[in-house]
């Protein structure tokens, strides 16, 4: 029988580093085929070597039973091969339509059909049910919206196998089973996906198949009946995993951070965050829960003053920093996990080394007279990669490099690394591993035993009930109801995320 798409063989070397090495997979028609596997475990660069993006050093794709040469993503799309990566490959300064023919000669003509590409991304929205104007730039979509832009654009140009890459790393809950629900779609059509994810319950919902990789191996192949989760995650990483958050009970000490009565405008000017109130102690964690966009980046954003408070009060350890110097907020014992780790936690054009010595180099242990001593602070880098597990070939080359989990363990690695009396976490573990998601959280509850306040905000409810002490549930700017955690039920934080109060 002639597999829809064959990868026989394929390895992929940088040097005397084996990204991918001697892997096989076959996808029927019609099939879920999940891939999994910690950051760096070569998943993406494996899809990369089929999208044409990379070229394989030895081993080759079949489809339908032929051999092809994928030289370019041109190519990979006229094989019928498209691609959502997890970082979207989107232009936000041109359209929809635009942006959905960019990969294609018809732009190339001055005279193409703009209405029609107009019309007929139109009929692919209507028929995938997905809300977007194709008229519109992309920088006035929500993410959500962006990734929709990636799946139109693949089917626009005729995709029968469709790659997704950490498809669910951005996403809200309910844009996580509207994707579910596009995947069945395909599915019934007769299309193929490959579904990239380190999320074991995902993998489990849409998969027909799962193949694991780790250390750019092939070590498991299961159908989805044959296998479960704890067994996945061993395969994962090599070893047993607990789902569990390992902590004692909450010791609070002083209280850290007040947040009174806080108002803040959003980019349209409309209030985001509604007359906002909430205090962390030291020796607690305080989690967030809530569906994106109800002001929880706004709130962080005065927090750390990167946006103008328009009323209210921040206090940070006795002293009122609303509306103060960034710089100041975060030199006062402050560290920050941003949401979104390539445009505000790293430097994307710097390495490795450079983003994590970022605070290290104003340090005076750090400097021979007035010269910085990059021995010291080599080390210093290298001793937080080993603690981290950031997998890396050169310290010494660009962050861009890196997996995007390797990415959020670099920044969490950093901004724990400072001992913070503050620690502002914001999707910490998006992105990550399910090896990675248990250590960040040990290390964050370490940070919360020695004495530090954490604010944890996070959609993923299961992180916000294993992790915090309280819970305060924002919708539409406003904390609509708080408890501690040992009172918590899914469906009584479940209630107050959809905007319903206690009787």
């Amino acid at each position: 029988m002639a597999y829809a798409l064959e990868l026989k063989h394929i390895t992929k070397a940088f040097g005397d580093f084996y990204a991918n090495k001697d892997i096989n997979l076959s996808i029927e028609e019609g099939m879920v085929y999940s891939l999994l596997g910690e950051n760096g475990a070569g998943k993406s660069t494996l899809m990369n070597v089929l999208y044409g993006l990379l070229q394989p050093t030895e081993g080759e794709i079949l489809i339908d039973g032929k051999a092809v040469k994928i030289h370019s993503p041109k190519d990979a799309i006229r094989q019928g091969i498209g691609m959502v990566h997890q970082h979207f490959m989107l232009i936000p300064t041109l359209t929809v339509a635009e942006n959905i023919v960019l990969a294609t000669d018809e732009r190339k003509n001055p005279f193409f059909d703009k209405k029609g590409v107009i019309d007929e991304v139109r009929k692919i929205c209507d028929k995938y049910g997905f809300v977007i104007d194709p008229s519109l730039k992309v920088s006035e979509l929500t993410v959500g919206q962006q990734q929709k832009v990636e799946i139109v654009k693949a089917i626009y140009h005729d995709c029968h196998f469709l790659i997704l890459d950490e498809p669910t790393a951005v996403l809200t809950p309910r844009e996580t089973e509207e994707l579910y629900t596009i995947i069945e779609q395909f599915r019934a059509e007769k299309k193929s996906v490959i579904f990239i994810s380190h999320k074991l319950h995902e993998v489990m919902h849409v998969s027909d198949r799962i193949s694991v990789l780790r250390g750019g191996e092939l070590v498991a192949d299961f159908e989805k009946t044959e296998t479960n989760e704890q067994e996945r995650a061993s395969c994962m990483v090599g070893k047993d995993v607990s789902f569990t958050v390992a902590k004692d009970e909450a010791e609070p000490g002083d209280t850290v951070l007040t947040v009174d009565r806080l108002v803040v405008k959003g980019v349209k000017g409309n209030r985001k965050v509604n007359e906002l109130s909430l205090t962390v102690h030291a020796g607690e964690i305080y989690g967030i829960a809530g569906v994106d966009g109800n002001g929880q980046t706004e709130l962080i954003e005065a927090i750390t003053c990167l946006r103008k408070a328009e009323s209210g009060n921040i206090t940070i350890l006795g002293e009122n920093t609303t509306n103060q110097d960034s710089g100041k907020v975060l030199a006062q014992g402050v560290s920050h996990i941003p949401e979104d780790r390539q445009h505000m936690g790293i430097l994307m054009n710097r390495s490795l080394m450079d983003n994590l010595i970022l605070y290290d180099v104003d340090k005076k242990d750090y400097h021979k007279g007035l010269f910085v001593d990059w021995k010291k602070a080599e080390e210093h880098a290298n001793e937080t990669v080993q603690k981290y597990d950031i997998k890396m070939t050169d310290m010494h080359a660009n962050i861009s490099a890196l997996s995007g989990g390797n990415q959020q363990k670099a920044v969490v690695a950093r901004e724990l690394e400072k001992k913070p009396r503050l620690l502002l976490a914001v999707h910490p573990t998006r992105g990550v591993d399910i090896g990675a998601i248990e250590f960040i959280h040990s290390e964050i509850v370490k940070a919360r035993d020695e004495g530090c306040a954490v604010l944890l905000i996070s959609t993923e409810l299961d992180e916000i009930m294993s992790l915090s002490d309280r819970i305060g549930v924002i919708f539409e700017g406003s904390i609509l109801g708080e408890m501690d955690q040992k009172n918590a039920t899914i469906e009584k934080i479940g209630m107050y995320m959809a905007g319903m109060k206690d009787e």
